[in-house]
């Protein structure tokens, strides 16, 4: 069971320990940008193409994509690569003879990024507002984060060079002393978890003082491993596989203590978890 906190949609599904946050690390597609809104109707049907095209499979398309859409729904909020390397695996099982995951994830960028780039263009010519690339409210959030003095971080499963840019376009690089991190080519070195231990270490934190916020399992899985307090954004996002119709379901599943759809009750949500 669980309740809202008096008129807003804020979700409280377990009662946590308030007023002691000092640390916040943010997902960011999603949870702040939607820059990258629509990648799946990208990687869907890339993987199934070099499913059929690499293999002697006599399965359908529509097969191929559900099998896709599942594994690649699973693996949201991790390193692109891992979606590639479950994709060999799928080429592999099959008979086919893989490349390495960095080739397929070069081809997934290759067909992604003229639509990222479009819409970076839009923003730096004024065609498009930054206001509609963001998650609703996700700034003014920010903004409030960093006047009663909170230390955010970003932690995001896309190439660290492209989070950079892209928040900064956002206008929300600034919030982020903490530091803006993404994956890495050499992936082992690049996780959100390894991101929230460090910050636990260097800081000697409780768990009570450090919130993870993002769209993804990954994230909320890995605030409960260390006690952490966890804010699910149930974000909509735009993909013809209907990919986040369990979104608030799954973070619901993986242990979220709260749920919001966007920041637009950010100001209640702040003064729930610091007053």
């Amino acid at each position: 069971m669980y309740y809202c906190l008096e008129g807003t949609n804020i979700e409280i599904h377990n009662e946590v320990q308030t007023g002691n946050i000092r640390h916040v690390v943010f997902d960011f597609d999603g949870t702040i940008s939607l820059i990258r809104d629509g990648w799946q109707n990208v990687m869907v049907p890339m993987m199934v193409e070099f499913i059929q095209s690499e293999t002697g499979t006599t399965e359908t398309h529509e097969t191929l994509e559900s099998i896709v859409v599942e594994f690649v729904d699973r693996l949201t909020g991790k390193q692109t690569i891992y979606q590639m390397m479950q994709l060999t695996e799928e080429i592999a099982k099959r008979g086919g003879n893989p490349k390495e995951p960095l080739f397929y994830k070069d081809a997934y960028n290759q067909r992604l990024l003229p639509i990222v780039d479009q819409r970076i263009a839009d923003l730096a010519n004024g065609t498009l507002s930054p206001d509609t690339l963001r998650v609703p409210m996700a700034l003014e959030f920010l903004q409030t984060l960093h006047e009663i003095g909170v230390h955010c971080y970003l932690a995001s499963g896309t190439d660290v060079e492209f989070v950079k840019n892209e928040a900064e376009l956002l206008g929300a690089a600034k919030f982020f002393g903490g530091g803006i991190h993404g994956a890495l080519r050499e992936y082992k070195k690049f996780s959100k978890a390894m991101v929230i231990q460090k910050i636990l270490t260097d800081f000697g934190l409780r768990g009570s003082e450090l919130l993870i916020i993002g769209d993804g399992y990954v994230e909320i899985e890995n605030a409960k491993a260390v006690g952490a307090i966890a804010v699910g954004v149930a974000s909509v996002e735009d993909n013809i596989y209907n990919m986040n119709a369990d979104k608030r379901e799954r973070l619901i599943r993986v242990g979220a203590d709260i749920i919001i759809p966007d920041f637009r009750e950010g100001k209640e949500l702040i003064s729930y978890l610091f007053d």
